[in-house]
Formats: structure tokens, sequence, C-alpha cells
């Protein structure tokens, strides 16, 4: 078992104030692979005060010369992209092959996407007699999800390294070894010290420190809305800007013309994607009432073919939740839609027969599934579809809009302007179009309460950067 006890601040290993530490828990095995010691405030004080001080340097460096570290960081990542993904596949539970291409693909991607946004973006601009100038926001703090880790880390360090900002992290304590091996990486390529700070903590204290502090300009958290309503409120003791990625129930759309076979089985694999602990996952499958029963046979079988193992077994889709009490959730929610009349097609909130050890649910299809139901509102995190039928195409963008949430989405038809037509009508942050490909240069983020700005592209490049007005600096002529 690995012990970490040192947290990188300030360009050093360092050793912590905080005296607590918690287990790494394998969630395929119940087997304790770690024990990383947790931070407190003291700890904050000191990364941030590190922060703030290479500020002005960092800041001050060349926009070619901070392309020039993002190109290294991707570099660095893509010569460990597979210790990175595997070490994810050990801590929260993702097939390695998939860990490998999306949990240490995407981050490496994400890095290299800001080196062109730097090429192309407008810092200055003049309007009349006025120099517009956007400048970096300051010292960040960053707090990140355990269900894609790394990638969530990135879509935060990249932007706030290319804007020219400093920052603290402070990961996930339920999977936090892709956080420590990031710090390693940040040493190896000679990052400037102070400008990147890890603190591993629970929320209740270095996230509250972080999001509290008088020092840190921005604070971004990817995570659960409750999360994202608690470090809001704490931040505006402050009045720091705040970004949030949050929540979703993000709605499926398929049109009485849609190709049924194919869109089914895309929007399952889609939703069990991680075993479902996807914010984007496509949980709601809204269809055409007469189309149902043919959309409940296609989802069944497309579900009963996945198989569901250990993270480092051959032909594994399927994971475990990240820990039992992820587990107890998604099968208290499963029960409860049987309770509610939603009809079990496939899956149920028994433990899988096959694995009786590793926190693992069965992956389950609803049908019949009414919109006031729990399990069409809430977020269950976790291999769970609803079907729900609808009888016109404004039911259908009613059905879909009838959320707090607003992340993603989905739209299919034999139509693409049709399908463009609905697209435009749903409010959330992203649509999918007849299953179009993930998109690295898209911008993502939500309405309503899935949150606040926008990561990735050159509109998450913005949100670390201040507009400052010189009035005057440009002589009429």
């Amino acid at each position: 078992m690995n012990v970490y006890d040192k947290f990188y601040i300030n360009g050093q290993w360092v050793s912590p104030f905080g005296t607590e530490s918690v287990d790494v828990v394998n969630p395929c095995t119940e087997a304790v692979i770690a024990r990383v010691t947790m931070g407190n405030e003291q700890d904050v004080d000191l990364a941030v005060a590190a922060a703030r001080k290479a500020l002005p340097d960092w800041s001050g460096t060349p926009i070619s010369q901070r392309a020039q570290w993002l190109s290294k960081l991707s570099d660095a990542m893509a010569a460990r992209q597979n210790e990175i993904g595997d070490t994810i596949s050990r801590e929260m539970g993702m097939p390695s092959p998939w860990s490998r291409m999306i949990q240490a693909g995407l981050p490496i991607a994400v890095s290299k996407s800001f080196v062109e946004i730097l090429e192309n973006f407008v810092f200055e601009e003049s309007m009349g007699t006025t120099l517009i100038v956007k400048e970096p926001v300051g010292v960040c703090g960053f707090i990140t999800p355990w269900n894609y880790p790394l990638h969530q880390i990135i879509g935060k360090v990249a932007p706030a390294l290319a804007a020219g900002c400093t920052m603290v992290l402070k990961p996930s304590q339920l999977a936090p070894l892709n956080a420590f091996l990031l710090a390693e990486i940040m040493a190896e390529i000679g990052l400037p010290p102070g400008v990147f700070n890890l603190v591993p903590g629970s929320g209740s204290k270095v996230g509250r420190a972080l999001s509290s502090h008088p020092d840190i300009d921005l604070v971004s958290l990817t995570g659960s809305t409750r999360s994202g309503v608690l470090v809001s409120q704490a931040a505006a003791e402050t009045v720091k800007r705040v970004t949030l990625e949050l929540g979703g129930k993000s709605a499926n759309i398929l049109l009485d013309d849609t190709d049924f076979p194919t869109a089914v089985a895309k929007g399952v694999y889609n939703c069990f994607l991680n075993s479902g602990q996807t914010c984007i996952s496509l949980s709601r499958m809204i269809v055409p009432a007469e189309n149902q029963e043919q959309v409940i046979a296609l989802a069944k079988a497309t579900v009963e073919s996945m198989t569901m193992g250990d993270a480092f077994a051959e032909g594994t889709y399927l994971g475990p939740m990240i820990d039992v009490h992820q587990q107890d959730s998604v099968r208290n929610y499963i029960a409860k839609g049987i309770e509610e009349g939603a009809t079990l097609v496939t899956g149920g909130p028994e433990k899988p027969e096959n694995l009786k050890t590793g926190y693992y649910v069965k992956p389950t299809v609803f049908a019949n599934v009414k919109p006031e139901m729990t399990i069409a509102k809430e977020e269950i995190f976790g291999p769970v579809i609803c079907i729900i039928p609808y009888h016109s195409e404004s039911e259908a963008v009613e059905i879909a809009n009838n959320s707090i949430y607003g992340l993603s989405g989905s739209v299919w038809s034999a139509d693409a302007d049709r399908a463009k037509k609905v697209a435009r009508q749903i409010r959330t942050g992203q649509v999918f179009i007849n299953g179009a490909d993930f998109d690295i240069n898209a911008p993502a983020g939500g309405f309503k309460q899935s949150g606040i700005g926008r990561e990735r592209s050159s509109y998450g490049l913005e949100e670390y950067l201040e507009i400052k007005a010189i009035i005057g600096y440009n002589t009429p002529e």
C-alpha cells in the first residue's frame, strides 16, 4: 500500500499541517490501495501564499511561453498515459481500456487544445480611444470530483495556466492519486514554483477554506448541485468569482422517424459509460409512445449484452460504483422506481449474484416512466436509464425541459433539420444531434441548476480573465 503524506506546495513536496488520513479503496475489490494525508486550513494558507507570490511573474509570462508550458504538460501526460489510466481504474473502477483512452486521453487533448486557443485569442483590442485588456483573474482554487478526476482537473488547470493564473487544487478524497501524478508531472516539466499547488482534503475543511479564502480570486467546483450551493455561499463572504459544473438529468429525445436500433444502442451505451457515473449521461430516453415496446426490447438486449466486472478483466464495460455509499444510493433509487410504479425491464436493486466483492449495481432499465417520478427527476449517478413515452413532439420537448438541470441532451431524427429545430428548444448547455461524437473544442457547462460558466474552448479561457478598460490609451487622429 502506498502512503501519500506530502503535499506539493511552492514547487516542493512538503509535510502537511493536517494529521488525519483517508484510505483510498479499489471499488472493484474493496481493497485499500493507498493512504493519503488530509490537509487543513493551515495547508491551504501556505499553498495560497505560494500561489499569490508566484502570480506576478507567471501572469507576466509571454503568451507564447505559456503555450509552450501547456504543450510540455500535454506531452508529459502522454508519456505516462497508461500509468495514469490504470491508476484511475484502480481508484475509481472504470475499465482499464476506457480509462486509458478517456480518463487519461481527454486531459492530454484538453491541455494541447489550449496551445492553439492561445495562438488565436485576442487579449487586447481598441475601442476608439479606449484599450480593452483581458488580464488573469488571479489566484484560483479548484475543487474537483472523482468520476473523471484528471479530466476535470485539467479542465480547470489548463485554461488557468493559459490565462496566466496560479492555483491551488483540492482533488476528491475518493480518487486523489491521479492528482499526485499530475503534481509529479508539474515538477518534472519544471513549472515555476507556486504556479500549481496540491492540497488534498475534505470539502468541509479544505474545500471550505479555498472557497472563503480572501486571497483566492476565483473558485471553481465540479460536483453535486448541493456542493455548488455550499461553495457559492462560502465564496460570497469575499465576493469572488465562482464557476460551477454541477448535476445533470439529461434527456435523449428520439423522434418518430429515428433509426431506433442505432439510436437506442448508442443512447444506452452513453448512459452506462463509467457505470452511469457521468454528469452528462443521457439518463432519460424520451421516446414516441407507439415505439416504446420496440425501444424496450432494444434497450434490454443492449444492456444484457454488457459485461460487468473488474476494471482489468477483459471485455468489461461496466465497472462498480465508486464506494459503498454510492452503491447503496443507486440501489435505493432503483427500489424507489419500482415502488412508484415504473416498469422494471431488466436489472433491479439486488446485488449482482456473480460479483460478491466490489461496489457493483445491476445495470437497470425502467420503462413507462412518468416525468414526475423520482427516478425521472433526480440524478441517480449510476447504471439506470429511464424510458419515458410521449405523444407529440412538443410534449417531448416539454418533458426534456421539465428539470431543474440543463447540462446536456440529445436529439435523434432522420431529418437533420428537424433535429436541429428541436435541439434549439432544449434548455441545456450541450445538445448532441444524431449521436454526434464528443467535441473536445466545444464549451461545456450548464443551464439552471447544472452550473455557472463554461469549460474548454475559448469560452473556458475567458472564465479566467478579467476585463480592464484603459480609457484615453489611444490618441485620436
